[in-house]
């Protein structure tokens, strides 16, 4: 399946199929939150936290193609990620995937 953040596919046909979205909400286990806020203090990157959110886009995104492949589609064009911590002390990590899922012609 076709996924891109532009609004059209240049030279293409598309027929609107809807509104689609994907979501996935991962917990930072105690010990990724301390090594992070240790790297946090003697800087660098936090390879724990990079992995979750990757593995939470990978799924909030699969979960999007889902819904409009659900719904006939071979495309989802206009998407857009959103990233949030939620929980208590932001110790969970939250991606959204939302796309206009299409059928290319």
């Amino acid at each position: 399946m076709l996924v891109t953040t532009t609004n059209t596919i240049q030279g293409k046909d598309l027929d609107y199929k809807g509104l689609v979205t994907g979501e996935a909400i991962l917990g930072a286990n105690i010990f990724k939150d301390f090594f992070a806020g240790i790297r946090d203090i003697v800087g660098g990157r936090s390879g724990a936290y990079e992995e979750e959110l990757g593995k939470a886009r990978k799924i909030a995104i699969d979960e999007m193609c889902q819904q409009a492949q659900a719904m006939g589609a071979n495309a989802v064009i206009g998407v857009d990620l959103d990233y949030e911590t939620v929980g208590q002390n932001g110790s969970m990590l939250m991606v959204s995937a939302t796309g206009t899922a299409v059928f290319i012609r």
